[in-house]
């Protein structure tokens, strides 16, 4: 290996180790183009092979290129990206390809998915849900702070306040035990939440 490709190997090694076993840093001389050093080497290549920079759409006079998708060896889906190294005299002397497999990151993303979702032709049983008033509660409290950006942990006690007259005025309170579970789920004692419906219904009269 050139002497002034030396310290961009120690580069390469640096963050292949930080991101093993997903990510494989190629280091590829300009002059010679070929691989000069591999890290993390996972795409079967070998020091000394052309580095075929035609593949990229490699121009000197761009300094960074992708990221853009790649395919490897054995199906596996490469995300990438190269960094054009220049000497003391802005000549480019080296590529350097950093190559992240996402295959696994993107099996992981499916299997929740598929996980996570509901057939959009299966609607909430009728019978389950027509007096669930926990679910009720839980839907208008999530559209009530998110319609503000707020989220329940970081209300604030006038906020907390509101919304318990806002879950008042939509009849939350009707269910049996109903302040209760309200007082928990805002963290709230059911004391406090008492106070706040006295305080909506003497404003009221």
């Amino acid at each position: 290996m050139k002497p002034e490709l030396v310290p961009f190997a120690a580069v390469c090694d640096g963050i292949a180790q930080l991101f093993q076993p997903f990510v494989e840093v190629v280091l590829h001389d300009l002059e010679t183009e070929t691989a000069a050093h591999i890290a993390g080497n996972f795409s079967k290549r070998e020091i000394g092979e052309p580095s075929l920079l035609n593949e990229i759409d490699f121009r000197p006079i761009e300094r960074i290129l992708g990221p853009y998708e790649k395919v490897n060896w054995d199906g596996r889906r490469i995300k990438s990206i190269s960094i054009i190294l220049r000497d003391a005299n802005d000549r480019p002397i080296a590529v350097l390809c950093i190559n992240a497999d996402v295959s696994h990151f993107h099996a992981v993303m499916q299997t929740l998915s598929a996980f996570a979702s509901v057939p959009v032709d299966h609607d909430k049983p009728a019978s389950l849900f027509k007096e669930d008033w926990h679910e009720r509660i839980n839907e208008y409290i999530q559209n009530w702070t998110t319609s503000r950006a707020l989220i329940i942990a970081n209300l604030t006690r006038d906020q907390k306040q509101q919304l318990v007259k806002d879950l008042s005025a939509d009849g939350a309170f009707g269910g049996r035990n109903a302040a209760a579970y309200i007082s928990r789920v805002l963290g709230m004692g059911r004391a406090t939440v008492y106070k706040y419906l006295n305080q909506e219904r003497a404003a009221d009269e």
